[in-house]
């Protein structure tokens, strides 16, 4: 089943690249829905799995963590909950995934797909980019913020994406290698980068429908 992995830059609009992909396609879409899935299985809410998605674990978090489960003085004073582990929460995110596209032809946005998926001769990997000043306007736009927050927010965000890329497959989120077309969606516009994905996916997979449809 042919796949596109969509991966972005936070600010650059990939999510709604994605949701028009999939809607012109009439493929599965895999956002928010890996989320839930992820959740469910994990034991978890949606919340905290947005929390810890596409990140990895600061210092303190690792030493917080590493003393509750080392000393059990400490346990007492977490909170009975169900705590979450990096390296399951990959192999679920991973599951999830494979299952998706095993049941149809799927846009996936983020979770390090493009790396997943990496060996798949039916997959089209895409890279959403844009200009550093037109991220930070388009999130305080979003979120009707100051640009000083907004900056942080694309700065960290962005950070934590390269850092989860690296610490999991040990890849540079960014390089080129990664994908076949990287698209400025400050240049194409949303509209302008989703129909040449579109387009793209048609000419190299057909127009596969979805196994449900």
């Amino acid at each position: 089943m042919p796949v596109v992995t969509i991966s972005r830059l936070f600010g650059s609009g990939g999510a709604e690249v994605a949701r028009r992909v999939a809607d012109a396609l009439g493929w599965t879409l895999l956002d928010n829905a890996v989320v839930d899935a992820v959740a469910e299985r994990l034991g978890v809410s949606t919340a905290e799995i947005s929390a810890h998605e596409e990140r990895v674990p600061s210092v303190v978090e690792r030493v917080a963590r590493a003393l509750t489960l080392g000393t059990p003085q400490w346990t007492h004073r977490i909170p009975a909950t169900r705590e979450l582990d990096e390296g399951e929460m990959l192999l679920v995110v991973a599951r999830v995934i494979e299952e998706a596209v095993s049941r149809g032809p799927c846009v996936v946005v983020g979770r390090g797909a493009q790396c997943l998926l990496a060996d798949r001769d039916d997959a089209l990997h895409v890279f959403c980019h844009a200009p550093h000043a037109q991220l930070v306007r388009r999130i305080a736009d979003r979120f009707d913020i100051p640009p000083a927050e907004a900056e942080h927010r694309v700065i960290e965000t962005n950070r934590q994406r390269e850092q989860y890329v690296r610490r999991h497959w040990r890849r540079e989120w960014q390089s080129a290698r990664n994908y076949h077309l990287a698209l400025d969606t400050a240049w194409l516009g949303i509209e302008g980068a989703a129909r040449m994905v579109s387009c793209l996916a048609r000419d190299r997979f057909g127009g596969a429908p979805r196994s449900d449809d």
